[in-house]
């Protein structure tokens, strides 16, 4: 059965006030390699059909979500019973809202599901290749993955809305390994196109050179430059804990003492803009509301809502927190919901590459990535983490080696009042939070006293 087809009956067979169906049509493509060999491609596809049923209760309207995967043209009745269960047994919805009538444009609802396949790869595994050659000669090993998933959504409801989205996702992650350790590079991408394989491996064999010379440093504050993955992990949990409900309760950073929110508070000492657009280029994604579930930063009330662009932050200064229209009315600011895309951007003229910044350090480290990225207190949202893949001590404009790792503890609201130098921004992967959110474009960052807080004995 087509998801089209599935939604609609799912409608049609709804016995509640209100009824909202996803489904969700996956293909994924992958390879694999270790050692400068491929050891495994292959193609799956996945199906998943959502059922929210709302019924009125009292003066509110409760809800039953019921997902499953796999659901045949028999199932779909019991799917569809079973969420009405749910809704019978629940207490109203704090987000109870009606229904959205009108959504942004939503593509073709009667095309069939878009499908991705291992021709996604067919310019890529041959550069792939040539780079197993080249470091082999280099007595070099190349380890990762390269992953591509193709998800076609449909939402329809009760109330006539019928949308529709194709959303593409890739990505490559790379380990080198050799004498200088291990070096990773990693890469988000919509189809594999602009993956400059020769650029992104001569880059890891630089660092290995550069890792063959091993240099101990204590824990302490140091001069550091982030790369763009490093800034999208700090920047992407930023995000991830910037709910208008929960600051407005008092529970996060972006709570304001006293009661309310910090919005319209100076966050960045330099005049940044942290942003999120579904129609950014290269990082294009859902231009409306698919919840699947309530939770304090969505609702299901609210599918199919249309987004824009939205600042978060707007020349330094907090203009906006992610929210659903309950949480809007709650908090009284601007209805803003979330997007699956996030940039940050310094000041006008910001140009300089990495390796620029390099060569205006006179003493400081340089970072590859960040990983085991943990909240610590989240009244100051305080993250402790661990460096990885190479950190490299930079003198006199010169990378001179490869350092021990360490544990940082740094807040990435306080970073943004401490950055002395930002970046280019460009399309970067974040290597901790790959598995949930790629679609983000980030600078390399200057911090001139970034919390290095212990030694690790990790690799």
């Amino acid at each position: 059965m087509r998801p089209q087809e599935a939604v609609e009956r799912a409608l049609a067979l709804s016995r509640t006030d209100d009824c909202v169906v996803i489904a969700d049509e996956s293909s994924t493509a992958n390879l694999r390699w270790a050692g400068n060999t491929l050891t495994t491609n292959g193609v799956t596809r996945s199906s998943r059909l959502t059922v929210v049923a709302l019924a009125k209760k009292g003066d509110g309207v409760a809800t039953g979500v019921v997902s499953r995967a796999a659901v045949g043209v028999d199932d779909i009745e019991d799917l569809v019973r079973s969420a009405e269960r749910v809704a019978a047994g629940s207490e109203p919805a704090e987000d109870a809202a009606p229904l959205i009538t009108e959504g942004a444009a939503g593509g073709d609802w009667d095309a069939s599901p878009a499908e991705t396949g291992i021709g996604v790869f067919t310019d890529f595994a041959p550069a792939l290749g040539e780079a197993f050659g080249r470091a082999a000669a280099a007595d070099r090993k190349l380890y990762g993955f390269a992953n591509h998933v193709l998800t076609s959504s449909f939402v329809g409801t009760s109330a006539g809305l019928r949308l529709r989205h194709d959303q593409p996702t890739g990505l490559l992650e790379v380990n080198a390994k050799g004498g200088g350790g291990s070096a990773w590079s990693g890469v988000a991408t919509r189809d594999f196109t602009d993956v400059d394989v020769p650029r992104l491996t001569g880059d890891l064999a630089r660092r290995l050179e550069w890792g063959e010379r091993r240099i101990d440093l204590p824990a302490g504050r140091y001069e550091t430059i982030l790369p763009p993955s490093a800034v999208a992990d700090l920047m992407i949990y930023l995000y991830w804990s910037a709910g208008a409900q929960d600051a407005h309760d008092g529970r996060t950073v972006f709570s304001a003492p006293g009661g309310g929110t910090r919005v319209g508070d100076k966050l960045a000492s330099l005049p940044i803009r942290l942003s999120s657009d579904p129609g950014a280029a290269g990082l294009e994604c859902a231009p409306f509301v698919v919840a699947h579930a309530s939770s304090r930063e969505s609702s299901v009330f609210d599918n199919g809502l249309g987004l824009g662009a939205t600042d978060w932050i707007s020349d330094g200064t907090l203009t906006a927190l992610t929210q659903t229209r309950r949480s809007a009315e709650r908090t009284g600011l601007p209805l803003t919901p979330a997007i699956d895309n996030l940039t940050l951007a310094g000041p006008e003229g910001s140009t300089a590459t990495l390796e620029e910044m390099v060569s205006r350090t006179e003493r400081g480290l340089l970072l590859t990535c960040l990983w085991y990225i943990r909240e610590v207190d989240p009244q100051r949202l305080l993250l402790t983490g661990l460096t990885r893949d190479g950190v490299y001590l930079v003198e006199n404009g010169e990378v001179v080696g490869a350092v021990n790792n360490f544990r940082f503890n740094e807040s990435p609201v306080d970073l943004l009042s401490r950055l002395t130098e930002v970046g280019a921004t460009a399309p970067t992967l974040p290597r901790e939070w790959s598995d949930y959110f790629t679609r983000t474009a980030m600078p390399a960052v200057r911090v001139p006293d970034f919390n290095m807080s212990t030694v690790s004995q990790a690799s």
